[in-house]
């Protein structure tokens, strides 16, 4: 099944991108930084929340990882 139909694939999906947006921003910025606008300004954008909501991204993550052992 894809993730577009299943919930928690679709969520754990953007959850990944969230956090790999983020660390490579850390990591490298003039990657993420240069492409604020257009299709590719979405990695943008999860960096931003990455950065800004951190402590409730790792708690989402978390979550998620709790939910994908007991399923």
């Amino acid at each position: 099944m894809s993730a577009i139909f299943n919930f928690q694939s679709l969520l754990l999906v953007i959850l990944l991108l969230i956090c790999t947006c983020t660390y490579v921003r850390a990591q490298a910025p003039s990657l993420i930084d240069r492409n604020k606008t257009g299709l590719l300004g979405l990695f943008w954008k999860a960096a931003r929340v990455g950065e800004r909501l951190s402590p409730y991204v790792s708690l989402a993550c978390i979550l998620m990882a709790i939910s994908i052992m007991t399923s």
